[in-house]
């Protein structure tokens, strides 16, 4: 199936509007003020309430809807309106017949740190485990398949496992599992059994590319590569397939891995409900895995894949990760090219690992970090892994708790075992952080505007209301609240002077996708959901672009909690699992 772009069905609308000449106008006289950033949303509408086909942009007109905002204009002013506006009919009405694809980003680029300069002589692929050992095969399959990366790889390397093997297994455990969890899109087995055939002729050759060689991963679908459908997790684009390989799934390759799956999102990118129905957590498929990276925090912790990658614009990759009882990292943005993934914001988007384990996010991220040529936003900036990091000299953050005393939090206990020295913070509050977030649904109203136009909106959870709310954001006021968002870097880079990172109950989500901080989040404790046992979570953030600090100090904390090892009862589920009971 070949889907239009945002262009096309602009233009097919203008065409359609014909035959609603009011609706046009309208909306043109909108966006003019908007543009212009004239008057109150209330005063746009009731402005192009009045304006129909042939209906000139008066000032009369003008004065007429001015009451309804309190707004008072002179004659001149009035004067001068109507006719910027014309001129603006005619300016939109252009730009609107121009194709626009999905792909193509705005002439502006965000810089969390707009001081940063390029390193030099950046390279991937160095990484390695903090310990190589050498491990036997598991017993069973069932221990083979939860092994993080960092045992897969030795197993590998030793060549006591095969990547046919291992490959092979994970296809099966997608196949028996996915039912009860949701999280497939499609499966690529042709392609995985063709890398993985490669990577064992190459290891029996002795050419070893690294800890990801052989080891299978699944891509959230919206991650393109050809010869597969790239759904976006939405009804419009369910069978769309783009001649374009994902820069992430590129480097994967050069590394390796091996693609087995396409894995589920939340339609375009929003909650864990998809044209599939619904993911769920492997912790209890009664519960949905969140989203909108749901397929991949699922499977990664259902030990249906030896890693996944996915994004996150506003928790999605935290979110599913604290469901469904996973370790993730969502890098600094601009860390991971973004290229051939869809976009929903181009200054908020952001591509990372999820998998069993926090080293296991630190071997893939030194795998996929770095400029690829095609995402100005990406930059390169040094990694190091193992890591160099002396723990007793850093300073880790931690926001005091009236109702928690710090004596009695096992957190600050296991930090303060591990040596580091305890910070009291506070996040910066001066800003109304949740307001700069109308950045986020204006830039995806912009991508998707070809489906508002066509009044698509089946299957895309409540992406319509907020695509339609775009429409009517002034860019005055996107700006201002971009500007806003300039002060609440400056406040988020005075703080982080002050420690190299803090640990928090993943309560910065919406603070830190806005700065671009970087977050690895981890399970740690258990707690009761619904009668069921299910992962407690925690999150640290770190410096920009000192991942390197950050994993340091969440991967022993993790090792030191062992919670990561923890499997849920997923034999037990599918024994009591029945299609019509689901909730989907």
């Amino acid at each position: 199936m070949t889907h239009r772009n945002c262009g096309e069905l602009a233009g097919d609308d203008v065409q359609a509007e014909a035959d609603r000449p009011e609706g046009m106008h309208r909306r043109a006289v909108l966006k003019a003020l908007g543009a212009l950033g004239i008057g109150s949303v209330t005063f746009h509408r009731a402005l192009a309430a009045g304006v129909g086909e042939g209906v000139m942009v008066t000032p009369e007109l003008i004065a007429q809807a001015e009451w309804i905002s309190g707004l008072e204009l002179n004659d001149d002013e009035r004067a001068s309106i109507s006719s910027a506006l014309m001129r603006a009919l005619s300016d939109f009405r252009q730009l609107r017949a121009v194709p626009v694809d999905y792909d193509v980003p705005p002439a502006l680029t965000f810089l969390p740190d707009p001081d940063l300069r390029p390193a030099a002589e950046i390279r991937r692929n160095q990484a390695e485990p903090s310990d190589w050992h050498a491990l036997e095969r598991p017993a069973s399959d069932e221990d083979l398949a939860f092994l993080p990366v960092t045992e897969l790889a030795s197993l590998i390397r030793s060549r006591k496992v095969s990547s046919i093997e291992l490959t092979e297994l994970y296809l099966d455990r997608l196949k028996r599992f996915d039912p009860m969890l949701k999280c497939v899109v499609t499966l690529t087995e042709e392609t995985a059994r063709e890398q993985a055939k490669r990577a064992d002729a190459e290891l029996a050759a002795g050419q070893y590319r690294g800890p990801l060689h052989g080891v299978p991963w699944g891509a959230k679908d919206l991650m393109a590569y050809p010869g597969y459908p790239t759904s976006w997790g939405a009804p419009p684009f369910k069978d769309q397939e783009l001649d374009t390989k994902a820069t992430v799934a590129a480097r994967l390759e050069e590394a390796g891995a091996v693609m087995v799956a396409k894995l589920s999102l939340g339609a375009l990118a929003m909650g864990d409900r998809w044209f599939g129905g619904r993911t769920n957590s492997p912790w209890d498929p009664r519960r949905g895995s969140s989203g909108s990276s749901a397929g991949s925090a699922s499977a990664a912790a259902a030990g249906l894949v030896g890693f996944a990658i996915g994004s996150e614009t506003l928790g999605s990759i935290v979110s599913p990760c604290r469901a469904c009882g996973a370790s993730g990292l969502r890098p600094t943005f601009g860390r991971v090219s973004r290229h051939g993934c869809m976009t929903l914001s181009w200054t908020m988007d952001k591509v990372g690992p999820i998998a069993r384990s926090l080293e296991d996010c630190a071997l893939i991220l030194d795998a996929i970090h770095g400029t690829d040529g095609f995402d100005a936003g990406a930059v390169d900036q040094p990694f190091d892994w193992p890591p160099k990091v002396s723990l007793p000299k850093l300073r880790v953050g931690f926001f005091d708790d009236p109702e928690r005393p710090a004596d009695d939090r096992p957190e600050l206990a296991i930090l303060r075992e591990l040596g580091v020295s305890l910070v009291p913070i506070s996040l910066p509050d001066q800003y109304p952080t949740s307001s700069i977030t109308l950045m986020l649904g204006t830039e995806a109203a912009t991508v998707f505007d070809g489906l508002t136009r066509a009044r698509i909106t089946e299957g895309l959870n409540s992406w319509p209301i907020t695509f339609r709310r775009g429409q009517f954001i002034p860019a005055v006021e996107y700006l201002r609240a971009a500007r806003v968002r300039t002060l609440l870097m400056r406040a988020m880079a005075d703080l982080m002077k002050t420690v190299d990172l803090y640990v928090c109950d993943a309560d910065d989500l919406a603070l830190t996708n806005l700065t671009g901080h970087p977050t690895a989040v981890l399970p740690f404790g258990m707690k009761e959901i619904d009668g069921r046992d299910g992962p407690g979570s925690i999150t640290f953030t770190g410096r920009l672009y000192d991942e390197t600090t950050l994993l340091a100090v969440a991967s022993a904390f993790q090792l030191r909690s062992g919670d990561h090892l923890r499997r849920p009862p997923l034999e037990q589920f599918l024994a009591e699992f029945s299609p019509e009971d689901e909730d989907s």
